[in-house]
């Protein structure tokens, strides 16, 4: 029988982060996000059975990396374990040549779907797959980005602003659009604010 999932939540210098794990490896990885409330909430989203609890030496390293990332300093986590859960054959391939890319490296949605032996239009399946990925950071999605120079999108707190901060942590620029003016920022739009 599986042993019931775990996370464990700490603050980076970007925000709070969920990390869930079991006994496979890591399961769920929530990126900063405003609040711990918040990314508790989206991490049991990912892994509704999941019992809060103390990492074990392992799973520490990692959060211990997470942090170190969120300051700049260069982490390799292709060795890490992880546990992606059911995918798509597809999906399956996406990350893992996206877990293949190192620090700073990038490529575009059609890169993955052309090095893959698929056509351009399989460049929107790729990014389904970034915005499904169950472990960013660890499976780095926010290295691949649009073609023509665009950041694309993605789906962690702070939106396409989040995956720039990112990049950049990492020594790469990126032309990242303004946003539009609103009235008031919500939660989301401050994440990642270092």
């Amino acid at each position: 029988m599986a042993e019931r999932p775990r996370y464990h939540l700490f603050e980076t210098a970007a925000g709070f982060v969920a990390l869930g794990w079991n006994d496979r490896g890591i399961a769920a990885l929530r990126l900063p996000d405003a609040s711990a409330h918040d990314a508790e909430r989206a991490l049991l989203r990912r892994l509704p059975n999941a019992e809060r609890s103390e990492p074990p030496l392992p799973v520490q390293t990692v959060v211990d990396a997470i942090v170190r990332y969120f300051v700049g300093e260069r982490i390799d986590f292709s060795a890490i374990p992880v546990d992606m859960g059911a995918q798509e054959p597809f999906f399956e391939r996406v990350y893992t040549l996206v877990r293949g890319l190192g620090w700073g490296e990038t490529t575009t949605y059609g890169a993955v779907a052309r090095t893959l032996g698929a056509g351009l239009e399989f460049a929107r399946d790729v990014g389904q797959a970034m915005a499904s990925n169950p472990v960013p950071l660890i499976v780095p999605c926010h290295r691949v980005t649009g073609a023509g120079g665009k950041i694309g999108g993605f789906s962690a707190p702070g939106g396409s602003m989040s995956k720039a901060r990112m990049l950049e942590l990492e020594g790469v620029a990126v032309d990242v659009p303004a946003p539009k003016k609103m009235a008031s920022k919500s939660k989301a739009q401050t994440a990642f604010d270092f």
